[in-house]
């Protein structure tokens, strides 16, 4: 594994209701148990106030990604899904964040508009994160300042999971930590709650930003959590390690 220390952002994603996406099969929902490539995009997009159309933008953002993922806290009861139902028509309205009135294309439906939505119900994510190469803009500094003062308001996964908690830390001095890998820099974070401190917490990083074999790992699969933001669809996958970080002070 690398030992030169490198820069890490570090995001704390807290909210009643987290969604990270996953593969949409019909009209239900899932949603992974940690952030997806394109949802961080689109984040740190929305932050700096890009529009969908900046694809090549986009595109760059999430192709400089490299991120890991730890699960502070996870309810036992497990996913809350949501049942929705809405009459749609072809001339619908409504407000957008940006103080403009959208319309919707798109016929009628005969019927009520039905889907599933799964969620992580008081979840906390901790992420390490950093931009490969580094040197580009935006830059780590600028996503930093964009999360801190967004251009527009920030949603966790879906628009109705709004976080309940700052993403950076209070102090400037703590948005960033330098460790040699991604797996690194989560285990020199502490956790918020009081129970997770002393045991292992579950987590994901990518290959050479971490173990890659031994009891911290438990599988390594090809993970489908990209997106083509030049057509538009979500497709093509990495290689990822999923296992457990023990942080430094713990047993």
């Amino acid at each position: 594994m690398p030992t030169t220390e490198k820069r890490w952002l570090i995001l704390n994603l807290e909210a009643p209701l987290l969604a990270f996406g996953g593969v949409v099969i019909d009209q239900i929902g899932t949603t992974r148990d940690f952030p997806a490539a394109s949802m961080l995009t689109g984040l740190f997009a929305n932050a700096l106030g890009w529009t969908r159309t900046e694809t090549e933008k986009h595109q760059k953002l999430q192709d400089r990604l490299v991120f890991a993922a730890r699960m502070d806290r996870e309810m036992p009861a497990g996913i809350l899904t949501d049942m929705q139902n809405v009459q749609l028509e072809k001339n619908d309205k409504g407000w957008t964040t940006w103080g403009t009135v959208e319309g919707r294309d798109g016929a009628s439906y005969g019927a009520p508009h039905r889907r599933k939505r799964d969620y992580h119900m008081d979840a906390r994510i901790v992420i390490s994160m950093r931009l490969e190469p580094f040197e580009e803009e935006p830059d780590l500094v600028m996503l930093a300042e964009a999360i801190y003062r967004p251009a527009r308001p920030l949603f966790i996964g879906r628009k109705p999971c709004l976080p309940s908690s700052p993403i950076l830390a209070a102090r400037r001095d703590d948005w960033f930590v330098d460790a040699p890998t991604a797996y690194a820099a989560l285990s020199r974070q502490p956790a918020a709650d009081e129970r997770s401190r002393s045991g292992r917490l579950r987590a994901f990083w990518p290959p050479g930003e971490g173990p890659e074999d031994g009891q911290a790992v438990t599988r390594i699969y090809d993970l489908a959590d990209l997106r083509n933001w030049r057509s538009g669809l979500h497709g093509g996958h990495r290689r990822v390690i999923e296992g457990f970080v023990v942080l430094e002070g713990g047993s």
